[in-house]
């Protein structure tokens, strides 16, 4: 595998800003030989992506990953469902923890592992209000203060 393909990584920088991350899970992804071709070119979008469960399988919906240039009638459907590989008991886990109100499943970053396979890192995370969101705004720039100072 060469070096710009280990440099892949697809962030969602909008769910750690709308959503409080309670936990995190990393979850193989089902893929398709155009959407894995497509994806090593980095031609993928995490925005608006979340989670649901079918039958107790997880799957992800909103994820664009799109169709491959010298892909020809096998080419795949860009926003498609793809179905998200995690243990049982993490399945179970994440889908006892939605049964609670204001909790949601969204992905945050898309990457190829040391393998090269393709893995989707998802947060079960709570919904912030206004006033939370300017909350961490104001940490995140203290926190990026404290850093400069300190770095001289």
């Amino acid at each position: 595998m060469n070096e710009i393909q280990k440099k892949i990584a697809i962030k969602n920088k909008r769910a750690t800003y709308d959503y409080e991350m309670i936990d995190t899970y990393t979850a193989g992804i089902v893929l398709s030989g155009t959407e894995i071709k497509s994806l090593r070119m980095g031609k993928a979008s995490l925005a608006d992506c979340y989670c649901y469960f079918d039958r107790h399988e997880l799957y992800v919906r909103g994820m664009n990953i799109a169709e491959y240039y010298w892909g020809t009638y096998n080419n795949h459907q860009p926003k498609r469902d793809r179905k998200l590989l995690l243990q049982h008991r993490e399945l179970a886990k994440l889908e006892r923890a939605l049964q609670d109100r204001g909790l949601t499943v969204v992905g945050i970053k898309l990457f190829i592992n040391e393998k090269g396979l393709a893995k989707l890192q998802i947060g079960l995370g709570r919904g912030r209000k206004n006033y939370d969101k300017r909350e961490y705004i104001k940490e995140k720039d203290v926190r990026r203060e404290i850093d400069r100072v300190f770095r001289k």
